[in-house]
């Protein structure tokens, strides 16, 4: 009995219990049941609240310095009004009326006129359109009744084309009020989500910064800030080669625009369009901050967090030494000014100098710049880009090349004799020398500059039989390329290597057998370089045969926010070698006596016999014809290389003269550049070594 009496007991408590479960777990269900149906709005509400977005702030771009630590490219920092949408933007009416209240704190442009200028009729057309809902209503009832499908923009465009001057100029838009609203509202449309967009950042007057900052909390999105624009020193001095760098209307490019928003970049930041600016890019422009913002259902931001702290651009150390530079700019343009004005008529056609200095030892380059003159303005000015881009016919200035290539295909070795006379090609003009000089050899050739014994080894490489005006016979056509194969060694026909985001290679003649034109090419009187090509090319042959890719920076340091110092170095360019000649390092030197006994006993000995730096040099003059209105133009392009101290050089140089006066004394340019250019680096070089 006591036994049962505990069994009833046992089951009476589990089937409360089961009971006080049951009603537990039904209050749980109506619970859920009350937050997913009742409550489910302001759940969904909270958990908008926590969305994060990230997005990212510019940061100052690397400072530019020369070779002695100068600055060369600064920041100058500016006043700056920025606008940030909020996720998914603002609405065009709220876009106006931030317009409007920014308009009544500030002016887009000085004056009226200005004004106008920068706002044009679709800006108006499209101010029109979005100012009120019942003018958009107005162009839909315009719209024709069409089958066709038409895209977004299509429609747009329609929409656009169906308003009117008298829709349009319900403003007034002489009203310097008016304009301001319309262009700032332009700004603000071309902002992207999270990301400032400049509105203005050129000529922000402290009253107009002061009332934009003191109104930030009645101003949504609208920020007032330090910004920073580039800066020149030196002004134009090595101006085409550092490169321009997009504002912030601009941006990054569109056509690129893909790659730049997949590295981080923002629609509006500002990104190197040339030159250095743009080569090192990566560099310059370094790490942004980012910031990750707390959005609410609303697109509202109700939280932001820097998540990562932002960087400013590394600084580069170029090669270029800024008083040499200016120097050698000076130089230049007061040759040509010279040239030029001493015989106008004769000089006709002259318009351009260029020189190229290296360090043939380490591929530094220590100057590079262009004279341009310009008739039609009568004015001279600095064009540094030519040097890489424009390339003309050399002329004897790479025989140094063809006497090599000689040497390495085995048709001549030290101290051939061949036997400089006329040579003549039927149906080709008469090819010699100046003067014709008989037996000569390799080394007297370089000397003298004798066409003859260079026509000689490419007939020998072209495996040709020469008869006095007959055809070539047994010409082999593959020895175009095959010269062609040598000389690249030296970089002439092909790319330098230069850290520049562009530079030319000259233009390649056809394999045509008639005319002798691989005798044309072995004397410099076919392909074309550019001055930097022979700049490579001189260096070559001063450095033993090591090829070197010139470079303009030096060094890349960390910023330190400090413009007085420069903070720790992050990357050393060391010489890049592209190639070393390969062949007996005797050939090497027996040209490198040629380019000196062209200086000292040569054809440019009566400029450069009493040089104090033993500099070894190789002349050229180009036959340039061409035609100007149906007539034949005669001119010559001078061209001079040459090294110093020829023991152990310390600069290499090119220089270009094209389309001088045929027929007077125009063969002192080049070599006047030449002296003067050396003369000026090695007198810089000892007064900064006596001031130190």
């Amino acid at each position: 009995m006591k036994k049962k009496k505990k069994r009833a007991q046992t089951t009476m408590r589990l089937n409360i219990l089961f009971l006080f479960v049951f009603l537990l777990f039904s209050m749980l269900i109506l619970q859920l049941g009350v937050v997913q149906i009742l409550n489910g709005e302001e759940a969904r509400e909270r958990l908008n609240q926590t969305e994060n977005a990230k997005a990212s702030v510019a940061v100052p771009r690397g400072l530019i310095y020369d070779a002695d630590y100068n600055l060369v490219v600064d920041n100058e920092p500016v006043r700056s009004i920025t606008y940030t949408p909020p996720k998914n933007g603002d609405s065009h009416r709220t876009k106006i009326e931030l317009a409007e209240s920014l308009a009544q704190m500030m002016e887009m442009a000085p004056n009226l006129d200005e004004l106008k200028a920068l706002v044009n009729e679709r800006d108006k057309k499209e101010f029109w359109y979005v100012y009120d809902a019942d003018n958009r209503k107005l162009i839909e009832e315009r719209l024709p009744e069409t089958d066709e499908e038409l895209s977004a923009s299509e429609l747009y465009q329609l929409q656009l084309d169906l308003i009117e001057p008298e829709d349009y100029n319900y403003f007034d838009w002489n009203d310097p009020y008016r304009l301001n609203v319309a262009i700032i509202k332009k700004e603000l449309d071309q902002a992207m989500e999270l990301s400032p967009h400049i509105i203005k950042n050129e000529n922000v007057t402290d009253e107009e910064y002061a009332r934009v900052s003191e109104n930030l909390s009645q101003l949504p999105g609208i920020d007032a800030k330090i910004d920073w624009n580039r800066v020149y020193p030196f002004n134009d001095t090595f101006r085409s080669f550092i490169g321009n760098v997009s504002d912030a209307d601009k941006g990054i490019p569109r056509e690129n625009q893909d790659y730049y928003l997949n590295l981080g970049y923002s629609w509006n930041d500002r990104v190197g369009e040339s030159g250095l600016e743009a080569q090192y890019e990566d560099v310059l422009r370094g790490q942004k901050e980012v910031i990750q913002y707390t959005i609410n259902n609303e697109g509202d931001i109700v939280g932001t967090k820097t998540v990562q702290q932002g960087q400013a651009g590394s600084d580069l150390v170029l090669t270029i030494d800024m008083d040499f530079q200016q120097a050698l700019d000076e130089i230049v343009k007061d040759e040509l000014e010279k040239y030029i004005a001493q015989d106008p008529y004769r000089n006709r056609h002259m318009e351009d100098a260029l020189v190229a200095v290296l360090d043939p030892q380490t591929g530094e380059v220590l100057g590079m710049t262009a004279a341009h003159y310009d008739r039609e303005e009568n004015t001279y000015t600095n064009q540094p880009h030519r040097v890489v881009y424009d390339a003309h016919i050399p002329g004897s200035s790479v025989k140094g090349a063809t006497v090599l290539t000689g040497y390495q295909t085995g048709v001549i070795d030290i101290g051939t004799v061949l036997n400089d006379r006329p040579i003549k090609i039927a149906g080709t003009p008469l090819k010699k020398s100046w003067r014709t000089f008989g037996l000569i050899n390799d080394l007297r050739a370089l000397e003298q500059s004798s066409n003859v014994y260079m026509f000689e080894i490419a007939m020998r490489i072209a495996t040709a039989r020469y008869s006095y005006n007959e055809p070539l016979r047994s010409f082999d056509t593959s020895s175009f390329q095959t010269m062609r194969n040598y000389f690249q060694q030296f970089g002439l026909g092909s790319k330098t290597g230069i850290d520049l985001p562009f530079e030319a290679t000259g233009y390649v003649g056809t394999n045509i057998i008639d005319g002798g034109l691989l005798l044309d090419f072995a004397i410099g009187q076919y392909d074309t370089y550019t001055t930097l090509q022979l700049a490579q090319y001189v260096s070559t042959i001063a450095n033993d045969g090591y090829r070197l890719a010139p470079h303009i920076v030096k060094e890349q340091r960390q910023a330190n926010g400090d413009k007085a110092t420069l903070g720790p170095i992050v990357n050393s360019q060391s010489p890049q070698l592209l190639n070393k000649i390969d062949m007996d390092e005797r050939y090497i030197e027996r040209v490198q006596q040629g380019f000196r006994l062209a200086a000292t006993s040569g054809t440019g000995r009566g400029h450069w016999a009493n040089n104090p730096y033993n500099v070894a040099i190789k002349t050229g003059t180009a036959q340039n014809e061409f035609f100007v209105d149906g007539e034949k133009q005669y001119t010559n392009n001078l061209t001079l290389v040459g090294y110093a101290p020829y023991e152990e050089p310390e600069l290499a140089f090119a220089i270009i003269v094209p389309r001088a006066g045929v027929g007077n004394d125009q063969n002192g340019i080049h070599h006047n550049i030449g002296n003067r250019l050396i003369d000026a680096y090695f007198d810089i070089k000892e007064q900064k070594a006596t001031n130190n």
